[in-house]
């Protein structure tokens, strides 16, 4: 394990958090191209229905359901980035410890 790849873990969770915040506050930069279209889709729906003088209760239902899809995507990311990360220290830990052990003292 080298400080490289762990400074280059720690810049991918700061990314993913940052990302998952967006989400929480609503933006749209941090979606996958799914997500977009999914929300694009749902957007339309919703000011045609409105434009129509309909409700749009469906419409909000589908932006809220992958608003939420996108914050699972990303916690379950950062999860593993942080699984990622421990599993690097764990091992670079018992590396020491095994170097440690076996010399003469």
């Amino acid at each position: 394990m080298s400080s490289a790849d762990l400074r280059r873990l720690d810049r991918e969770i700061r990314q993913t958090a940052k990302k998952l915040e967006a989400v929480r506050r609503g933006e749209l930069w941090p979606l996958n191209g799914r997500e977009r279209r999914a929300m694009a889709r749902a957007l339309a729906g919703g000011a045609y229905r409105t434009v129509r003088g309909r409700s749009a209760g469906r419409a909000e239902q589908r932006i809220e359901s992958t608003g939420n899809a996108a914050e699972m995507r990303l916690n379950a990311e950062l999860t593993a980035l942080h699984g990622e990360r421990q599993r690097l220290l764990t091992e670079a830990a018992r590396t020491k410890a095994a170097k440690k052990s076996s010399g003469w003292w």
